[in-house]
């Protein structure tokens, strides 16, 4: 999968509509942001195959003192196209949804950035971005994911706006956040292993699935109020998605890790019923004819 880093210099520009700690509590609470991203450069094929819809964007704060990255997403149904710039500049955009974004201030260092993933040539990124080197990927999800936690892009589903709009169903719903620092701590402390099942990505998937795991509430996040104070390290544990949804077929309280444990341990059940007596010498009747008819002998 193609992967580029595209360079934002506040500097040069900060004209996100609406502003940016907005935009950044957008993608909080819904999950995504899409927009259009000027690439201040005359629209080429090559420029154009590395901005294919799907591939995968990070964002790079590239001007000033604070440098650094800050956002992840994915390239949209558009691609890179000459229309519907993010700023006045002529040159080609490429249509971005962000599913991540970190605010100014939070954002991955740039030196950890440059000591981590030496590979990707960071100070040639501009707003026109820069591929990533595939070898360089895990690692800089690594990096990332120990500011953010892992990226909520599924490769799995459909491109943003790639369906018809009447495939779209909207579902009021609410969300409830993990915070990367609180999921980090989690992981730490319990490892990346499901605490119901002992499953490990990283295990069976390599280095794809290094650090990949759900985060579980043993407190409800709905029964949370206002004041409450989340402990990482005994209010959340890792559960695989299987186990999850299993802890979460019971409501208001959710299954414990220890009762799943449990039901996975129980010996499977074979649901039964007793027979009447005319059932029980129907059976011994079949029994014999089948034990006469294997021999070949005539009844």
């Amino acid at each position: 999968m193609n992967a580029i880093v595209l360079g934002w210099d506040l500097a040069d520009w900060d004209a996100w509509q609406p502003a940016f700690p907005e935009v950044v509590e957008l993608v909080a609470e819904t999950g995504g942001f899409r927009t259009n991203w000027s690439l201040g450069l005359p629209q080429d094929p090559v420029w154009q195959a590395e901005t294919s819809p799907g591939a995968e964007v990070w964002l790079l704060l590239t001007g000033g003192k604070d440098r650094g990255l800050i956002g992840h997403g994915m390239v949209g149904p558009d691609g890179a196209s000459r229309h519907g710039t993010a700023d006045p500049k002529p040159g080609s955009a490429v249509d971005v949804v962000f599913d991540a974004l970190l605010r100014q201030g939070e954002h991955v260092p740039y030196d950890e950035l440059a000591s981590r993933v030496p590979g990707m040539p960071w100070d040639l990124v501009r707003g026109w971005g820069e591929p990533i080197p595939p070898a360089e990927l895990p690692a800089l999800r690594d990096v990332w994911a120990d500011y953010a936690g892992p990226s909520q892009f599924e490769p799995t589903l459909a491109v943003p706006g790639a369906l018809p709009d009447e495939a779209l169903l909207k579902v009021s719903t609410n969300r409830y956040e993990v915070s990367p620092q609180a999921r980090t701590a989690c992981i730490r402390h319990h490892g990346s292993s499901c605490a119901a099942c002992g499953f490990n990505f990283a295990a069976a998937y390599g280095g794809l699935g290094k650090d990949y795991i759900q985060i579980h509430h043993i407190v409800p996040a709905a029964e949370q109020g206002a004041d409450y104070q989340l402990d990482p390290l005994t209010d959340l544990v890792p559960l695989c998605a299987n186990c999850h949804v299993m802890a979460h077929q019971r409501t208001p309280v959710p299954y414990s890790p220890a009762e799943l444990r449990r039901l996975m341990a129980a010996p499977p059940h074979v649901s039964g019923s007793v027979l009447s007596p005319e059932e029980e010498s129907a059976q011994r009747d079949a029994a014999r004819l089948l034990q006469i008819k294997g021999t070949g002998i005539q009844d």
